[in-house]
């Protein structure tokens, strides 16, 4: 790519007024599987800006989604999702049980401006879950029915980017395409990572996805993009034992049962490598006789570590207030119980006392940020997961890749 979302067309490049949009969007979320309700609605409320622009700009607009995976329990219609996106974007959202069959194609071409309808779940589609070339999945009967019913495509999906299903990279193949608000943010934030003007660039890891944690170091620190990676959660107690610190039978057991021991060798090498550039938590939280307790880390007792201590929020804060692009991705703790949310909260509030040009990803930090009432004083909320971590590694997101061709082919269309 160029310089950021410079190498494709957005959507300031279009006249939208009158113009039948196709947005794919990506409002997948977690879904209690009791009682079939969103438990997380991050995503959604992340597009709707890029939804009411597109309607305030005249356009009428058609959105394409996924839920789940097939055979998983959170694969399922995108019902639950209407009154949220509908709550978001302050419109009525028709929806749409049929993705290009007669009845979906019907009222796509009844669309006036200023509507919205949200079709099914485009993951119901046999050929949505296959990976092909761009080229190859513009043949599918999805893109072959709806293209030719709208005047622009719009990705808005950075979430999905690294993929290449029908939804993501047919459309651009034959028809004037263009990335999103929230597509477009996310690509020039991630950018600007790459810039020594971010420098000193740091990265706070924690959360429950150690495995993403350490992919994510093993790119960061080879390349120099990360100055520091401050560790918290479940991904600091891996390192820490890998650098010969007892934690206490309860936190390998916890390890051990999540399969992650086996990343020892790995937390080690890098540690061998990059130990300069790796801080580890000095103190944590631990639930002792019911209760919170802040402890070194000889003295946890095997006791169950649940959060990051008072030491290691000041020593964190330190590094924080001289850093100038800081990206946090996950809690610093066991944040379902609010006795050990302490440790996120200090750190966030440590992000916002800092100039740095930040970023969060997950939608635990969201919630946390929301509460209290921090949420607008930072930069940016990423939805990026699989496709964060390929961008920040340099590799190619299909998704973004054809855009960029699209703009080339379809130059004389805006």
């Amino acid at each position: 790519m160029k310089s950021g979302s410079s190498a494709f067309y957005t959507m300031d490049d279009f006249d939208l007024k009158g113009k039948k949009v196709l947005l794919r969007v990506d409002i997948n979320s977690p879904i209690d599987p009791k009682t079939g309700q969103i438990t997380d609605d991050t995503r959604i409320k992340s597009h709707a800006d890029t939804i009411r622009e597109l309607v305030d700009k005249g356009a009428s607009v058609a959105i394409l989604a996924h839920q789940g995976r097939p055979g998983d329990s959170d694969f399922t219609t995108l019902a639950p999702h209407l009154p949220l996106l509908s709550k978001y974007i302050n419109r009525k959202v028709k929806y749409v049980e049929d993705l290009f069959g007669p009845c979906a194609r019907s009222s796509i071409s009844s669309m006036k401006a200023g509507d919205v309808l949200l079709l099914e779940n485009v993951r119901f589609f046999s050929e949505e879950n296959i990976e092909k070339v761009p080229e190859a999945q513009a043949k599918t009967l999805l893109v072959k029915y709806l293209a030719p019913l709208f005047d622009l495509y719009i990705n808005d999906a950075f979430a999905t980017a690294h993929r290449a299903h029908p939804s993501l990279v047919g459309f651009p193949v034959v028809m004037p395409s263009a990335g999103g608000r929230l597509l477009q943010k996310e690509v020039d934030f991630l950018s600007c990572v790459f810039s020594e003007s971010s420098k000193p660039c740091i990265f706070i890891l924690g959360g429950s996805k150690v495995q993403d944690s350490v992919q994510l170091m093993e790119t960061l620190l080879p390349k120099g993009i990360a100055d520091k990676v401050l560790l918290t959660g479940l991904v600091s107690h891996l390192f820490l034992i890998a650098s010969g610190k007892h934690l206490g039978r309860s936190a390998v057991k916890v390890l051990e049962g999540k399969g992650l021991n086996s990343m020892l060798p790995r937390a080690e090498s890098l540690l061998k490598k990059y130990g300069d550039k790796i801080m580890m938590p000095v103190d944590v939280a631990v639930l002792r006789s019911n209760s919170r307790c802040e402890t070194d880390l000889d003295n946890i007792k095997d006791c169950p570590i649940y959060d990051i201590g008072p030491e290691t929020s000041k020593l964190y804060k330190d590094v924080i207030s001289h850093s100038k692009t800081i990206i946090m991705r996950g809690p610093a703790g066991y944040i379902e119980d609010q006795r050990f949310t302490k440790g996120s909260e200090e750190l966030l509030l440590s992000l916002v006392q800092s100039r740095a040009k930040t970023l969060l990803g997950g939608g635990h930090l969201r919630a946390i940020s929301e509460r209290l009432g921090i949420a607008n004083t930072i930069g940016y909320f990423s939805t990026g997961g699989g496709a964060f971590i390929t961008f920040l590694s340099g590799e190619k997101l299909p998704a973004l890749e054809v855009l960029i061709t699209s703009a080339q082919k379809f130059k004389s269309d805006r």
